[in-house]
């Protein structure tokens, strides 16, 4: 067509095709998908099939074998043909004949609540601190993250540095201040270990609770605060009544990882005391059943069945909140 900018048609010759095919040059033809070869079905077929065999052999089949010897008096020791059913027996003796588990019940209620109404908030204030993108903000981000990415039980190792009677800084700061006489044996004390070893762990869920919400900042879309600003509301009004309610998943996602990190916490308890003397929770009690010196693995399964069971309903309210968000 005159006064047209497009290229000419040029035909593209191929062997056994009856008709030739048009294109524009420059425009890449179309290639037939190679076909997967015999090797590269079996490398598909591994990479697929050996993570499905882990999983379920590493995490559902032990969780299945848990379940059913909840239901058993096996002790771990004589052969299988020993294990006898007793029904409920176990989760009967746990509510009733077994002194520490309602105070072990009492401290995981409690860590829940500190991870809460404490951690939490702070992880909050210091996101909303660092988003704002103040100088330095990223020394700070990774100074609160680092403890995130050492274990409870080096975590515990630290503080019990911390916490010494003899020569720990805490005790030492505060004789110097004189606001004690005498140290105080922040963890052999039963009355004030539990709050020892939860400022540990606060201070190292704080910075993941940070970590969380910092994400979910950057993704609020800016004119919404925009609109709020307009409206004439102040930073507080803006964060509670439009920011907040915006990040509705990351606050699902917060409350059941708080959730599950009040059940399974475990390592720092057990650096200091083995879960005893006031530091009774459920995932020590199960060790100290199943390969303490009680070796009463049916009664240690029937509470790590209460914990998974537990666990099992905060995250079934977390995968139905993600499978509604996804229908919106």
């Amino acid at each position: 067509m005159a006064g047209s900018s497009q290229p000419p048609l040029v035909p593209l010759e191929r062997a056994g095709t009856p008709t030739p095919e048009w294109t524009h040059p420059g425009v890449p033809r179309n290639r037939r998908v190679r076909r997967l070869s015999g090797r590269d079905r079996v490398v598909v077929l591994l990479m697929v099939i050996i993570p499905i065999a882990m999983t379920i052999g590493l995490v559902w089949l032990p969780a299945l074998a848990t379940v059913l010897l909840s239901f058993t008096n096996w002790n771990g020791i004589g052969p299988i043909s020993d294990i006898q059913w007793i029904g409920f027996k176990n989760y009967q003796d746990v509510a009733t004949i077994y002194p520490p588990f309602w105070p072990a019940v009492q401290h995981n209620l409690l860590w829940l609540a500190v991870l809460f109404l404490i951690a939490t908030p702070m992880g909050i204030f210091l996101a909303v601190l660092i988003d704002k993108g103040l100088r330095g903000s990223r020394f700070y981000q990774t100074s609160l993250f680092l403890p995130v990415v050492l274990s409870l039980a080096l975590v515990g190792f630290i503080w019990q540095l911390q916490y010494s009677q003899d020569y720990g800084f805490l005790n030492f700061a505060l004789q110097k201040l004189h606001i004690i006489d005498q140290p105080i044996d922040w963890y052999g004390d039963p009355s004030v270990n539990i709050w020892a070893v939860l400022v540990a762990t606060c201070w190292r869920h704080v910075g993941y609770i940070m970590l969380l919400y910092l994400a979910g900042l950057k993704g609020v879309d800016p004119s919404l605060r925009e609109a709020a600003e307009v409206d004439g509301a102040n930073e507080v009004q803006t964060f509670f009544r439009i920011v907040f309610p915006v990040m509705r998943p990351i606050n699902v996602i917060v409350l059941v990882i708080t959730v599950i990190e009040s059940l399974r916490a475990f390592d720092i308890v057990w650096v200091v005391n083995k879960g005893r003397n006031g530091l009774e929770l459920i995932s020590a009690l199960v060790t100290q059943n199943v390969i303490g010196e009680a070796s009463r693995v049916g009664f240690g399964s029937a509470l790590a069945t209460i914990m998974l069971v537990v666990s099992l309903v905060f995250i079934i309210i977390y995968l139905a909140t993600v499978l509604r968000e996804e229908e919106r």
